[in-house]
């Protein structure tokens, strides 16, 4: 992806996971509408892992688990273009998604710089142990990029269900 901004707005790169809350999409939605800007949503399959990065083709991958199946990715990733383009069409935001590999956070920081993004917008981690867990091995991605990126990031922080806190 070349640096859209001489073509229109800069974009806004969005960080999306599967069961992700869906404050996060509505929020980002709601500010790509009022900047009039592109939304670029990310998808990082962390069971492949990045060999080559040319930011003019998709990015080339080999799969940590060499016997995964495709259909898997193919199946999250029209799950979640099916949500995008459910919030983002009543709206009229121009959304794409993008499957990256590798680690999520230097992932979505790389299309971030290569589409000259305005901001990302991430969520934070889910509830739950199974959830704790994975951060405390892998880190956040919203706080590696807060640490990391030169770009203003937004954490759409999870909001409980009535009754929890």
């Amino acid at each position: 992806m070349s640096d859209d901004s001489a073509n229109g707005p800069a974009p806004l790169v969005v960080g999306v996971v599967p069961g992700q809350h869906p404050e996060v999409l509505r929020v980002a939605a709601s500010l790509a509408k009022t900047l009039a800007a592109p939304m670029i949503c990310a998808y990082v399959d962390e069971a492949s892992y990045l060999v080559e990065w040319d930011p003019t083709r998709s990015a080339h991958r080999l799969s940590l688990h060499p016997d995964a199946d495709d259909a898997r990715i193919r199946a999250t990733t029209q799950e979640l273009r099916s949500i995008m383009e459910a919030r983002c069409a009543s709206l009229g935001i121009d959304c794409t998604l993008r499957t990256l590999a590798g680690d999520p956070a230097r992932a979505i920081g790389r299309l971030a710089a290569d589409a000259n993004a305005c901001m990302i917008v991430v969520g934070t981690p889910e509830r739950g142990i199974g959830h704790r867990i994975t951060a405390a091995l892998n880190g956040s991605v919203a706080a590696w990029l807060s640490h990391h990126q030169e770009r203003p990031i937004l954490i759409v922080p999870a909001v409980a269900p009535a009754g929890r806190k």
